[in-house]
């Protein structure tokens, strides 16, 4: 048989030899695409539909701003019967000691001898229990109580906001670690694989260095390539299981599940930018919260207002005895015309405060249409990215297949063929690295644009999905 040496010289390997090799290699091959799908079949799988359900039900900054919500909500019942009537009961039980010193002195002047003391002291003691009805009704207070019931609401509406952002921030980082896990899932299956081949191709070198067809520099290059393939597939391991971490944490789960929803990616465009833009100033959360805080501010104005025009009540006591109770009633007018306050420094500082909201709304529209385009143009980006990578990846296949066929025919080495999978390994994981980015600017696209739960409109949409990785979840060392 013939074959290369470092001279140029060229070896066939035998037709026997050839398929042994091949047989023992794609043994090789089955076992190890057996074991690596028992693993992964033996893990509970876990769309991302479902994963969004459940870290929409356990994230606990979610759960934060959802109670938030509630407690607001409360407040605003509680003051929802604000200035209406009020009664009270009032109690006392007293004792009391009474001394008093009586002068009589002046009896003694009237020029009759009266046997009389100069004074005399007097004490009483005793205990006296009081018992009373009071009721207040305000009748007018300037608009101070619907100012009042107006702050608490635009709060709540605040804390809705928050909600609603945290809601589509939980699931913007839920998508990025969901599919970064697939993206490592599939990076360590390409390493895993390229692994394999290398290595079947390093032994290939060692037996024909020892029929002696090639030189020893090609064997310590095959060497070489089988170290570096290894560390690459340790490494891409390592990465899985931080993504597992990752993945594992924000859904709140002990066990390590695996992804079923591959990789995907719109090969046509999305909809057009007006879209996005017209979605983002129609129901971003922020512009939400900065109207709410506007609001707070008009309704504080109010009540600064009302502090200054005259309040109406209406009151009423009534003794309770048991006979004869005392009792009133009566209408009360209370009108401040001078306090320590400047008012007219109040008033303006209520008006920048509106005038800040304001401006603060102006700033944050723009801030939101240059994200969403920012993010939609990175989208457009990543696409037109993952199609470019259709042709490399094409190459690389090719390449493979003729290092492949020049070896059997001797006009290739095993160096070359080496080179040949390690490439196609690189460019298929720069392909779903691609895809990976696809959907992570779609994620923060949707989150920008105020629609950060319709990623799974998408999924359904798409028309390209990578293939899953034999092994997803609970990676087990490799070689």
């Amino acid at each position: 048989m013939h074959a290369s040496t470092s001279g140029g010289r060229r070896y066939r390997p035998s037709g026997d030899g050839q398929w042994r090799r091949k047989a023992g290699g794609f043994a090789a091959w089955l076992a190890f695409v057996l074991h690596a799908g028992a693993a992964a079949q033996a893990l509970p799988a876990l769309s991302y539909q479902a994963a969004q359900q459940q870290v929409l039900a356990r994230s606990d900054k979610l759960g934060a701003a959802r109670a938030a919500v509630e407690s607001k909500e409360l407040q605003l019942e509680g003051v929802r019967h604000l200035g209406g009537p009020s009664l009270s009961v009032s109690a006392s039980h007293i004792r009391y000691e009474a001394n008093a010193n009586l002068s009589l002195s002046g009896l003694n002047n009237i020029g009759i001898p009266l046997p009389l003391p100069s004074s005399v002291e007097l004490e009483r003691r005793g205990s006296l229990t009081n018992k009373s009805l009071i009721g207040i009704w305000p009748l007018y207070l300037g608009g101070a109580t619907d100012a009042a019931r107006g702050l608490v609401n635009a709060q709540a509406d605040e804390a809705r906001a928050d909600a609603t952002q945290a809601g589509y921030e939980v699931q913007t980082t839920l998508a990025k670690r969901y599919f970064a896990a697939q993206l490592a899932a599939r990076a360590w299956d390409l390493r895993r694989e390229a692994l394999r081949a290398i290595g079947e191709h390093d032994r290939a070198a060692e037996r024909m260095m020892a029929e002696g067809t090639i030189a020893r520099v090609d064997r310590l290059q095959a060497r070489v390539a089988l170290e570096d393939a290894r560390r690459e597939e340790r490494k891409a391991q390592d990465t899985l299981e931080l993504a597992q971490v990752a993945l594992g944490r924000t859904l709140r789960m002990d066990e390590a599940v695996r992804p079923s929803t591959p990789l995907f990616i719109l090969t046509q465009s999305i909809e057009p930018l007006s879209y996005f833009l017209e979605a983002a100033m129609r129901g971003h959360p922020a512009l939400g919260k900065v109207a709410a805080k506007e609001e707070q501010a008009r309704q504080l104005h109010a009540v600064e207002t009302a502090t200054r025009r005259p309040q109406v009540f209406a009151f009423g006591g009534h003794q309770i005895r048991s006979e004869n109770g005392s009792w009133l009633v009566g209408v009360g007018v209370r009108w401040t015309l001078w306090d320590s306050l400047d008012r007219p420094a109040l008033d303006a500082a209520s008006d920048k405060t509106i005038l800040q909201a304001q401006l603060t709304e102006a700033q944050a529209r723009q801030d939101i249409s240059l994200l969403v385009e920012s993010k939609w143009r990175a989208v457009d980006q990543a696409r037109r990215q993952f199609l470019a990578t259709g042709a490399s990846v094409e190459l690389a296949d090719e390449v493979v297949r003729l290092r492949t066929s020049g070896l059997r025919e001797g006009v290739s080495t095993a160096t070359d063929l080496i080179d040949a999978e390690t490439n196609r390994a690189k460019v298929q994981t720069e392909r779903a690295q691609a895809a990976y980015d696809y959907i992570q600017s779609l994620a923060e696209l949707l989150e920008a644009s105020g629609l950060g739960g319709e990623l799974t409109r998408y999924i359904e949409r798409a028309d390209v999905r990578l293939p899953l990785a034999a092994v997803a979840a609970d990676p087990v060392r490799g070689p």
